[in-house]
């Protein structure tokens, strides 16, 4: 019976991989310091005999007695409101932190996978993004300091691999959403709908021209999953290549919420991409990995959770 440890355990993505390492008969170990994690995504698991909850800051020494299987590195403030708000903390989660757990894995002859981001493309000037492409990204402006946090955190697992031999894995996650999402948490998926099932006005920054793409949680932990379970060792994108611009996402917010929000505009801020699309070949043939849950689909379990929350 594999042993995991994950940390973040506690937030969004964190949790839903908590739900799906245990279901795959998983012991897991779940590290989360509430800063921006909840207890309550991860209250249903209490209980159960094969989960354990510790809370504790990953920038401090890590010991666990017994064997580690596994570790997943999702600690890390990852919304914008999130990391603007925590600077420093963010700085030392991607440096300390994973340190920290990369030191862990190497004493333990654990698997290490580190939760990388899309984020380390910047505003690209390659699109859609492969992961060849080295970025474009600003060191010292506000949102650098979770890029630049993530590219560290990426050439450090890196350098453990090459140095000491761990078995690392790097995921780069594209824009993910579905329940267990913050409300106030500053990303596009829960803004929107929050806005638009509150009768709200829809903020849409900039012209709205500019372009994500969303995958839905259940998608993104079985890839995640894959590549842990793989023998791959490079970076490889996870996210879904349907690709639509921010002011069409309003409208598909509008349509599913059945909201009369009107959509007003707002100066787009500081570095703010303007296109985000994943390539994700390496994935498919790699891992055999593609997502499967359509964004309408995605949309509507996501809106019933919210709708209970606002």
């Amino acid at each position: 019976m594999p042993v995991s440890i994950v940390t973040g355990g506690a937030g969004f993505l964190g949790s839903h991989l908590c739900d799906a390492l245990l279901e795959k008969g998983h012991t897991v170990i779940c590290l989360d310091n509430l800063v921006t994690g909840h207890v309550a995504n991860i209250e249903h698991l209490a209980g159960h005999e094969r989960f354990r909850f510790i809370k504790q800051d990953v920038t401090e020494y890590l010991y666990f007695p017994g064997a580690v299987d596994y570790v997943f590195h999702f600690a890390s403030p990852a919304s914008p409101v999130d990391y603007l708000q925590l600077p420093i903390q963010t700085l030392k989660v991607g440096a300390l932190g994973t340190h920290k757990a990369l030191g862990l894995a190497r004493a333990k002859g654990a698997r290490f996978l580190l939760a990388s981001t899309s984020e380390v493309y910047g505003d690209p000037l390659i699109h859609p993004q492969p992961e060849t492409y080295w970025g474009n990204v600003n060191p010292v402006g506000p949102r650098g300091v979770y890029d630049e946090a993530k590219r560290f955190a990426e050439a450090l697992t890196m350098a453990y691999h090459r140095v000491h031999a761990v078995d690392t894995k790097i995921v780069r996650i594209f824009n993910t959403y579905g329940p267990r999402m913050r409300l106030n948490d500053g990303r596009v998926v829960p803004a929107f709908i929050s806005q638009a099932l509150r009768g709200e006005p829809i903020t849409v920054f900039g012209d709205g021209r500019q372009t994500r793409s969303f995958c839905f949680v259940s998608d993104l932990v079985e890839g995640v999953i894959r590549l842990a379970e793989s023998a791959e060792h490079d970076p490889v994108n996870i996210g879904n290549p349907a690709e639509l611009t921010v002011l069409d996402f309003a409208e598909t917010i509008r349509r599913l919420t059945g909201s009369r929000s009107p959509i007003v505009h707002r100066p787009l801020p500081v570095d703010d991409p303007k296109v985000r699309q994943p390539d994700i070949r390496r994935a498919r043939e790699v891992l055999g990995w593609s997502p499967r849950v359509s964004l309408d689909e995605g949309l509507r379990r996501t809106v019933d959770y919210f709708r209970d929350m606002v």
